[in-house]
């Protein structure tokens, strides 16, 4: 995206960048940037409503006044912004914001008051999950791809896209996003799924923390973009450790996210996974990471078949070794 990081390990938008401590320890522990918590439009516009069903409660119960805080509105994304504001100024590693939107037009507002609080870059959370039967693939597409031309012509700041895996082709997505300039593209959006607690009978909003080798489809879409898209990548999900960080630089990712490795090690585990990836660039003659990256690429592999279904394939020609070694019979 242009901005020049000390390492790959990007600390990505959480409720841990929230505490000012911790945004200084994650300096101090290596993290090279920090994308801040999403400035969620829905969320503005609930406490909104709740302020304003609040305010109106007691209207009309006397006759001598209509309002008892006439004057009185929601602030908006005010508190997030000079939270954010405060948060480039403790740091001297960029501070990334983060924006998921409802509207073009919110999309285009937010976007614009957020490039101005001194941020090195914006990541545009395209954050959704289909809920219409009638909205075709081909059209949340074309949403898409203008929420970020909008964006880009209305501020002067690096902007990346942060992508969920279930678009019908997310090559063509990239593609499409990066012809119309996108400067990154993050893989992928980890979307919070619901569940049911069958003794209460009720939906549940379990913590969703990653888990080991989620980072495996990242890895698969890196490994198919690099060396066929302008933009840069970074792969999210799942990566917990520095074996984790190699392998998607490996497979051509550019830096990586972590979030949920933080919450289960602390932020101090950030300088742990550093000392691992030095350790293995080391022990492998490696002097930098634009030395190894993306040398396991599909474009540098020249192998048609890794990237694609060469495990099924595998798992069928093999079915017997496979359950020999695994004691399933």
């Amino acid at each position: 995206m242009g901005l020049s990081l000390k390492n790959p390990i990007i600390v990505g938008s959480c409720n841990l960048v929230n505490d000012p401590d911790n945004l200084k320890k994650i300096e101090d522990a290596g993290g090279s940037a920090i994308v801040y918590k999403s400035l969620f439009e829905e969320q503005i516009q609930m406490e909104r409503f709740q302020l304003q069903e609040g305010l109106d409660m007691y209207d009309e119960r006397n006759a001598e006044m209509a309002k008892i805080f006439p004057t009185l509105q929601h602030a908006g994304p005010e508190e997030h912004l000079m939270k954010l504001r405060k948060a480039v100024e403790a740091v001297n590693i960029p501070i990334i914001a983060s924006l998921n939107a409802v509207y073009e037009i919110s999309w285009v507002e937010y976007a614009q008051v957020l490039a101005q609080t001194g941020v090195a870059a914006l990541e545009l959370n395209f954050y959704s999950t289909p809920n219409n039967f009638d909205k075709s693939a081909k059209s949340i597409e074309e949403a898409r791809l203008s929420v970020y031309k909008e964006v880009r012509k209305a501020v002067n700041i690096p902007v990346s896209i942060k992508l969920s895996p279930f678009y019908t082709n997310t090559l063509n997505i990239v593609r499409q996003l990066d012809a119309a300039g996108a400067e990154g593209f993050v893989l992928f959006n980890r979307l919070f799924q619901p569940d049911i607690n069958i003794d209460e009978q009720k939906h549940t909003v379990p913590w969703y923390l990653s888990e080991a080798g989620d980072y495996r489809l990242p890895l698969r879409y890196a490994g198919i973009l690099y060396g066929n898209i302008q933009g840069s990548l970074c792969a999210n999900t799942g990566i917990h450790n520095g074996d984790d960080a190699v392998k998607l630089l490996l497979s051509g990712a550019d830096c990586v996210q972590v979030v949920s490795t933080l919450y289960r090690n602390k932020v101090s585990h950030i300088s742990t996974m550093l000392r691992d990836i030095e350790t293995w660039m080391d022990k492998n003659g490696y002097k930098s990471i634009e030395d190894f990256k993306g040398k396991l690429s599909a474009k540098l592999l020249n192998d048609p078949f890794v990237y694609e279904r060469a495990q099924y394939v595998d798992a069928i020609l093999h079915s017997a070794d496979i359950m020999k070694r695994s004691n399933l019979r």
